[in-house]
C-alpha cells in the first residue's frame, strides 16, 4: 500500500526525510507536538476560521422519496468516505515539518502564494489537501473547499490530542489516491500506550455513480435524470474510530460529510450527514451525561430540537437486530440535511466537529490508568464482538463499500477493533455491571433534559 508522496516533493511547505529502514518521519515525532501547527502558531479548532453566528437551522423532517433517495446514497457514498488503514507491515509517514522559523512573508524567489492564508492553514494538517491548492485557492466559496479543509482540520486536531493522550504512540499517515477520482488521507494509531487502535481518516472523492446505484436509488423513489448513464458526484467527509485499551474507557464513532450530485439537467443535490456516538463496556452515569450534554450544546446552538431529534435517530440507528440490543449509548446521528441553506447546515456540522475533543477526551484521561479485571478485559471483548457484528451485518456505508467495485477495503474495515471475541451462550450474572449496561443498551435512556 504505498503512499504518493508526488505532492510531497514538489511542495514547499512539506518535507518528508528518509530515517531507518528506509521509514519516512519527520522532524519532531507526533507524540511531541503542542496544539501548534508547523508555523509556530496555535492551531484553531476545527472549522473556526471565519465563524459567524448561527442563525439556527429549521430542518423540515426527513421524509418523502427525495429523502430517502438521499439517505440510501449517503449511506452507500459513505463506505468511500470511510475511514483508511495504514498497510499492517511497510507503513511509510509523511508529517509536518516547520517550513521555517516563523517568517510570514514570501521567501525570495517564491511566489507569494505560497505564504499565503491557504498555505499557513495547510501546515497544521497531516499531510497536504487532497484536491491540488490552486483549485482551492480558485474556489475558496464553494462548499467542496469550505468542507476538505473543515475535515483536514478535525483530523489533525484529533489526531494531535489522542497523541498527547497517549503518551507515546505515532499516527502513521497513509496518503492513498483513488482511481476513479480523489483521494484521502488516513492517519492510524495502532498499539498505543492508551489506545489498542486509533483511526482519524479523510477522504475526498469524485466520479461517476455507477448505473446499479443509480438504479438502486431509483427503486428508493427518486427519478435520477442521468445522462448517457453517468451521474456525476462529490463526497468527502471525515471518519473515526477509536478503541482505547482500558475496559473502563469508552470506545468513540464519530463521522462528518458532504455529498453533491449533478443530474443531467445541470440541477445539482447536495446534503450533509454524520454524528457521533458513544460505546462504553460499562457504565458510567458521569460519563454518558458529560457526553451527551457536550453534544447537546453543540447542537442548541442551532435548534433546540436538534438534540432530541438527532438522539433518537441514533438510538435507531444503531441498532442490532438479532441482538436486540444498540451498539453503544447514542449519541447524535443524522442525514440527508439540505436546508435552510448550505452555510447554515455547514456551520451545524462545524459546531459539531469541534465538539469531538470536548465530549471524548476528558473520558479517556479519566479512565485510561483505572485498574481492571481479567473479567473485565473479557467482558471488553465480548462486547466488541458486538461492535463487529453491527459494522459488518448492518451499517450500510460498510455493506455498500464491500460490495462496491475499486473500494479500498482496509479503509472500510478500519472501524473494526484489533481484538474480539465470541462466546457460545454467554450470559452476564443478574444485578452484574455487565447486565447493567445490557439494560441500558435495549432500552436507551435520556441522559439529559
Amino acid at each position: 500500500m504505498a503512499m504518493h508522496l508526488r505532492w510531497l516533493s514538489a511542495a514547499p511547505c512539506w518535507r518528508a526525510v528518509r530515517g531507518a529502514c528506509g521509514e519516512l518521519r519527520a522532524y519532531g515525532e507526533l507524540r511531541a507536538w503542542a496544539p501548534r501547527c508547523a508555523a509556530g502558531r496555535l492551531c484553531r479548532p476545527p472549522g473556526t476560521a471565519c465563524r459567524e453566528q448561527s442563525r439556527g437551522l429549521g430542518y423540515g423532517p426527513p421524509v418523502g422519496g427525495g429523502s430517502r433517495l438521499r439517505t440510501r446514497l449517503a449511506a452507500g457514498l459513505a463506505g468511500l468516505v470511510g475511514l483508511a488503514a495504514a498497510a499492517f507491515g511497510h507503513v511509510e509517514r509523511a508529517e509536518m515539518v516547520r517550513k521555517s522559523s516563523g517568517a510570514q512573508s514570501a521567501s525570495p524567489g517564491r511566489p507569494e502564494e505560497e505564504d499565503d492564508e491557504l498555505a499557513r492553514r495547510c501546515r497544521c494538517f497531516m499531510a497536504p489537501p487532497v484536491t491540488d491548492l490552486r483549485e482551492l485557492r480558485r474556489r475558496p466559496d464553494d462548499m467542496k473547499t469550505k468542507m476538505e479543509l473543515l475535515i483536514l482540520e478535525t483530523q489533525a486536531q484529533v489526531c494531535q490530542a489522542l497523541a498527547q493522550v497517549d503518551g507515546g504512540a505515532r499516527f502513521s499517515v497513509d496518503r492513498w489516491e483513488r482511481k476513479e477520482g480523489g483521494g484521502g488521507i488516513s492517519c492510524v494509531l495502532q498499539d498505543g500506550h492508551v489506545f489498542e487502535k486509533a483511526g482519524v481518516s479523510i477522504s475526498v472523492v469524485h466520479g461517476n455513480l455507477s448505473e446499479e446505484a443509480a438504479k438502486q436509488m431509483r427503486s428508493r423513489g427518486k427519478l435520477l435524470k442521468t445522462k448517457d448513464g453517468k451521474l456525476p458526484f462529490s463526497a468527502m467527509g471525515v471518519s473515526s474510530v477509536i478503541h482505547p485499551k482500558n475496559p473502563h474507557a469508552p470506545t468513540i464513532h464519530f463521522n462528518y460529510r458532504y455529498f453533491e450530485v449533478e443530474e443531467a439537467d445541470g440541477n445539482t443535490l447536495w446534503w450533509f450527514g454524520g454524528g457521533c456516538d458513544l460505546t462504553p463496556t460499562y457504565l458510567n452515569q458521569e460519563d454518558a451525561v458529560h457526553f451527551h450534554r457536550t453534544l447537546k450544546e453543540a447542537c442548541d446552538q442551532h435548534g433546540p430540537d436538534l438534540y432530541p431529534r438527532f438522539k433518537k435517530w441514533c438510538d435507531d440507528y444503531f441498532f442490532i437486530a438479532h441482538r436486540g440490543e444498540r451498539r453503544g449509548i447514542g449519541g447524535i446521528f443524522f442525514d440527508d440535511l439540505d436546508s435552510p441553506s448550505k452555510e447554515e447546515v455547514f456551520r451545524f456540522v462545524q459546531s459539531c466537529t469541534q465538539a469531538i475533543i470536548p465530549s471524548y477526551v476528558p473520558l479517556v484521561k479519566k479512565h485510561c490508568d483505572d485498574s481492571f479485571t481479567p473479567q473485565e478485559k473479557l467482558w471488553q471483548q465480548l462486547r466488541r464482538g458486538r461492535y463487529v457484528e453491527f459494522n459488518l451485518l448492518y451499517d450500510r456505508g460498510t455493506k455498500f463499500g464491500l460490495f462496491t467495485p475499486g473500494s479500498r477495503i482496509e479503509s472500510i474495515l478500519m472501524s473494526l477493533p484489533l481484538t474480539a471475541r465470541w462466546e457460545y451462550m454467554h450470559s452476564p450474572s443478574e444485578n452484574s455491571k455487565e447486565a447493567e449496561i445490557l439494560e441500558v443498551l435495549r432500552h436507551p435512556r435520556d441522559w439529559v433534559p
